[in-house]
């Protein structure tokens, strides 16, 4: 576990990050899922999975804290984009900033299937076992996210 942590954390915490939207929340989910994974590590099945679970437990992390912000904000004001530092900005660049905001803006599997192939480089049947999903509907996922985040940004899907 120990290895997985030492190779994995910083994307985990980029993942929980695009999923949650600030970086605290993102590593207390991280450091939660790791923990989780680490007292339960006897019951894993196959330890070449690990991270795969990991990972998993992460999505899963960053779903109970949306839904608990949804059900604190339900009467609160409309949804307000992260407010985005001047260092922030400036190291992602105008462009990536543009994609991240739309990507916020997807439907939560969308959202989570395109970070999974397109921030960790994931294939098809590992985003699928990190979602639990078949790796046809991460495709079809895929497409649907990737033709909403076309017309978001004003492109042609």
């Amino acid at each position: 576990m120990a290895s997985i942590f030492a190779e994995h954390h910083v994307g985990l915490v980029r993942l929980a990050l695009i999923m949650v939207g600030d970086r605290a929340t993102a590593e207390d989910v991280v450091q939660e899922a790791f923990t989780r994974t680490h007292a339960g590590r006897g019951r894993l099945r196959d330890a070449d999975k690990a991270l795969a679970y990991v990972r998993s437990a992460v999505l899963n992390g960053c779903r109970s804290v949306l839904r608990r912000r949804a059900t604190v904000f339900r009467r609160a004001l409309p949804y307000e984009p992260p407010v985005w530092s001047a260092e922030s900005a400036a190291l992602l660049g105008e462009e990536r900033r543009e994609v991240l905001l739309a990507l916020r803006e997807l439907p939560r599997r969308q959202r989570e299937a395109l970070t999974l192939r397109y921030y960790f480089d994931l294939a098809d049947q590992e985003i699928a076992d990190t979602m639990g999903v078949g790796a046809s509907t991460v495709r079809s996922t895929i497409a649907r996210g990737l033709a909403a985040l076309a017309r978001a940004l004003g492109e042609d899907a």
